[in-house]
């Protein structure tokens, strides 16, 4: 029997980690307990699923890839900790241009989004550290970071500029312990893509302050026509950046873009270590990842694209005529920002209030701008099917004007009249 008893009872307690991870996007959905409308039906505007309502399926090109891989039985075992040899240099090929060339040897695949950016930000950034998120942005960066005892601090992008940037802010964020900033472009939630120049004037930023760039570009290829989409490395000389693409099933990679060997001695290293953590991602589509990137058809960018910017389009022109609501059209990416001028609904004290009512009256469920920490807002995802997107629209503006004091006020009046009338 041991002679001394380190413990006298139970006392399980959290990790820190644990304790200080919080997704504002899941903890604000899942304690949503307000029931939609029973006599209509749900339409889900909230959650960036292109996926959901079977319209945007992927290319046959895709699954038949996905098939062999399969059926070939050569990816059931483990793979290296970064990714196959033959999936990595398919990346690289796939993402290399006359701007930008990739090695194999720049890739790390993971296991998704989450994973990729995880890993960024954990190489990068140490506790007590620092990162930059936009504002509004996507609400992943903060729980991962803050989980690892990283600071966040926020800069603000510019609605009234179709989402670009303040640089003003973004350098006054800025100080001796800041590891990273993440751009996010094209942007979750704001559907915004950057100019050249704009991007230009980022890049000048980090350079002039010696701050590496996480960049999330995972919407790469979603630019509505007339817009232009410019990655960060491809116009870089001198900032390190790390950015990270995902094509699907739980399968994503970072790229590691190093001109000046930067990162060389410490944090190529950190990424490949820490890709040992979960073993390397899907090895599945590993296997498919060559064909898939090969044979999917422009055609099924374009026609995906056409989609979306058909539907940005229908949401746009219907909400500009909503009262109360004020929608920025996006330039890419699946979603949308609208502004709820709150004290027009003088019964909500917040945007939480204003969608909670909506999807209990109208079962149209939007994410609160609260989610993307930019009150007064909602975002609307654009990928569900048009029937029903215009069908969403048509609810909302019910909604809106049933709740519109000045609107409200008038059908009010109106229906007083008409009492007049009959007696």
């Amino acid at each position: 029997m041991c002679d001394s008893i380190f413990r006298e009872r139970w006392n399980v307690r959290a990790s820190d980690i644990g304790r200080r991870t919080h997704n504002p996007i899941r903890s604000i959905v899942e304690n949503i307990v307000v029931e939609p409308n029973a006599t209509k039906p749900l339409i889900s505007l909230s959650i960036g699923d292109p996926t959901t309502f079977g319209n945007l399926k992927p290319p046959t090109e895709v699954i038949e890839a996905v098939q062999q891989s399969v059926g070939s039985q050569l990816y059931n075992g483990y793979a290296p900790s970064t990714g196959y040899q033959t999936a990595k240099e398919a990346v690289a090929e796939y993402s290399s241009n006359e701007f930008v060339k990739v090695k194999p040897e720049d890739v790390i695949l993971c296991s998704g989004c989450s994973c990729a950016l995880d890993l960024c930000i954990t190489a990068l950034a140490r506790e007590g550290q620092n990162i930059l998120i936009p504002r509004p942005g996507f609400s992943i960066y903060r729980t991962l970071a803050e989980g690892l005892g990283i600071t966040v601090k926020s800069y603000d992008l510019r609605p009234e500029l179709g989402w670009e940037i303040d640089l003003d802010d973004l350098e006054s964020q800025i100080d001796e312990s800041t590891a990273a900033i993440i751009i996010n472009n094209p942007s979750n939630p704001c559907g915004s893509v950057f100019t050249r120049d704009h991007t230009l004037d980022i890049l000048d930023v980090a350079a002039r302050y010696y701050v590496p760039i996480i960049a999330d570009e995972i919407y790469e290829h979603m630019v509505f026509p007339g817009r232009n989409f410019h990655s960060l490395a491809s116009l870089s000389s001198d900032v390190p950046i790390l950015s990270f693409l995902v094509p699907g099933w739980r399968m994503g990679w970072i790229i590691i873009h190093d001109r000046q060997n930067v990162l060389e001695k410490e944090i190529r290293k950190a990424l490949h270590c820490l890709s040992q953590r979960i073993i390397g991602s899907n090895t599945l589509i590993q296997g498919a990842l060559p064909a898939i990137l090969r044979n999917t058809p422009q055609k099924f960018y374009d026609d995906v694209m056409c989609t979306l910017y058909n539907h940005s389009k229908l949401a746009y022109n219907f909400v500009m005529k909503i009262p109360g609501l004020k929608p920025i059209m996006p330039a890419g990416a699946m979603y949308m920002m609208v502004y709820i001028d709150l004290p027009c609904f003088p019964e909500f004290n917040s945007d939480l209030e204003f969608v909670q009512r909506l999807l209990m009256e109208e079962s149209v469920f939007c994410l609160p701008g609260q989610c993307f920490d930019y009150p007064s807002y909602m975002r609307l995802v654009i990928t569900v099917p048009m029937d029903m997107l215009d069908e969403a629209c048509r609810r909302v503006q019910e909604f809106c004007e049933r709740h519109h004091y000045k609107t409200a006020e008038g059908a009010r009046r109106n229906s007083l009249e008409d009492e007049e009338i009959l007696y």
